[in-house]
């Protein structure tokens, strides 16, 4: 059964990682919801000579507080917050400067070993759950990619206001994902049921 776990495993993460790329390179799921700013030019200059070379995830409007801030000083500035957000746009920025790659080697290696150890912990559990139908073992998973998917998604919505169409195009690629994983999972790892390896010791 080991074997077959593995061999599962390393399977269902190619799968998935395949079908990532054909979601983000064909079928374009992963540029939904995502816009180009309108006069570019004019926004970076001001955001590379305030910003430079400090990396990182930045939200806008702040809250104004320095290093290190008391309670009460983060008290203050969240009552004032909502009039903030009232005269200002908002959002979150992720920066970085100048000399980033658009694909690289490093990213592609760390998207298919994310896709690889999400596919052993999937048939992992799987091979635990001793379901034994093919369509059982099949849904098992996918509704370990839909948990999976709403885990991040949903709250980037809610909190930060992420685009809907963005938050659907990202759940599908998880959980299609998952569901192919799935596929390969479940033609793999066979179990009989609990209930009739009961009666079959009985």
């Amino acid at each position: 059964m080991t074997k077959r776990i593995l061999l599962a495993g390393v399977l269902a993460g190619i799968a998935m990682f395949l079908w990532s790329g054909l979601a983000h390179d064909v079928l374009f799921l992963g540029r939904t919801g995502i816009q180009e700013l309108p006069n570019e030019a004019t926004v970076l200059g001001p955001m590379q000579s305030t910003l430079g070379s400090s990396s990182g995830l930045y939200i806008y409007p702040g809250l104004g507080l320095g290093p290190n801030p008391t309670r009460e000083q983060e008290k203050a500035a969240m009552a004032g917050y909502q009039a903030k957000l009232a005269a200002n746009p908002s959002g979150l920025l992720i920066y970085h400067p100048s000399g980033g790659e658009a694909l690289s080697s490093r990213q592609l290696i760390t998207e298919f070993l994310t896709e690889l150890v999400e596919a052993f912990l999937a048939v992992f559990l799987l091979a635990r759950a001793r379901i034994g139908s093919f369509v059982g073992r099949v849904g098992f998973v996918t509704v370990i990619g839909i948990l999976a998917a709403i885990t991040t998604n949903v709250p980037y919505w809610n909190w930060y206001g992420f685009p809907v169409n963005y938050t659907f195009a990202y759940m599908s690629i998880e959980i299609i994902g998952f569901l192919v994983a799935g596929l390969v999972a479940a033609a793999i790892v066979k179990n009989e049921p609990v209930a009739q390896k009961l009666k079959m010791a009985a």
